[in-house]
């Protein structure tokens, strides 16, 4: 079986992989086709099934696993895997930890260096609000090194939140060493904690997906309310401290229409708003750019505006 990072246009596929996701939809003639997101560490392709009443399709649902026998298209300059035959994989077929994208960094060296920026918070209670989730808390810490940061887009793999929140956390080292107008303590914990609420937002993988609370709720406003509860555990927090750094959580998507309830109005949650935005779309643009061996245009891309490419060597 070949990973999906390695397939080429032409490529003949037989191997198992997980059903990411199924949807029926209909072509312009309208003709029912099944579409699909098939999915293994590597990463992630679609299919398609032109003729899903064809024998060669035995019945699965989304979430299974299945060995699959087809070709990879190039369409509109993206890889497709047009489907042929279909089956449920049996247990004992697969190792399951092959099918969910992982971190290609060292989770505990990672943490570890997360941890080295709480160890440098002067400041005695940010640094028991923080020591309540990433030192005092198993299960928290079990579940923050493994979880995604976002169900597409970017990070979105195991180790993923570890990732993406010791990048955001690095950028803002440099911006406290370039403007001495920001206070270290609040920028670093709420660099932390800003996407602390994606555990509860998204399920665990194989699902990998959004749960009821995150649905309802969203992990900006699950990230405060996890943040107050370590505050209440803390006998005389500030108040003010506690609303400025949950502003700063609040505040870092840096606009209404982007799902931030408040926009920056302190120095720091500015910081943070460019931290996680320049965190988020570059790793975003290397992951349309990862293993492309051409210089092609990729086509246009929402979260851009743009229609991209990579750079010419």
């Amino acid at each position: 079986m070949k990973y999906i990072n390695e397939l080429r246009d032409g490529d003949n596929v037989r191997g198992v992989y997980l059903c990411k996701g199924k949807r029926v939809a209909q072509t312009r003639n309208g003709k029912p086709y099944d579409n699909l997101l098939i999915q293994d560490k590597s990463g992630t392709i679609d299919g398609k099934i032109w003729d899903p009443n064809s024998g060669g399709i035995a019945d699965y649902d989304e979430k299974d696993f299945v060995e699959i026998v087809g070709e990879v298209i190039s369409y509109n300059n993206n890889l497709q895997l047009n489907i042929r035959q279909l089956r449920v994989a049996k247990e004992g077929e697969y190792n399951p930890g092959d099918y969910m994208p992982t971190t290609e960094k060292s989770v505990d060296e990672m943490y570890d260096e997360l941890l080295s920026f709480i160890n440098r918070i002067e400041n005695t209670y940010l640094k028991k609000a923080l020591s309540f989730y990433f030192v005092e808390d198993a299960a928290f810490i079990q579940c923050f090194k493994n979880h995604s940061a976002a169900k597409t887009v970017h990070h979105g793999f195991a180790g993923g939140l570890l990732e993406h929140t010791l990048s955001v956390v690095k950028f803002c080292e440099y911006m406290i060493g370039a403007y001495p107008i920001l206070n270290a303590d609040l920028l670093y914990a709420a660099a932390l904690f800003h996407d602390i609420g994606k555990i509860r937002e998204l399920s665990a993988f194989p699902d990998n997906d959004y749960t009821d609370a995150g649905q309802l709720l969203g992990h900006i406003v699950i990230g405060v309310e996890m943040i107050d509860e370590s505050i209440r555990h803390i006998e005389g927090f500030p108040v003010v401290l506690a609303n400025e750094l949950k502003h700063c959580v609040v505040a870092h998507h840096g606009e209404l229409e982007y799902g931030s309830p408040k926009k920056p109005a302190l120095a720091e949650a500015l910081a943070l708003n460019f931290a996680d935005c320049t965190d988020a779309k570059m790793q975003t643009m290397t992951e349309l750019l990862k293993d492309r061996e051409d210089t092609g245009w990729i086509g246009y891309n929402r979260l851009f505006e743009s229609n991209i490419r990579k750079t010419s060597e």
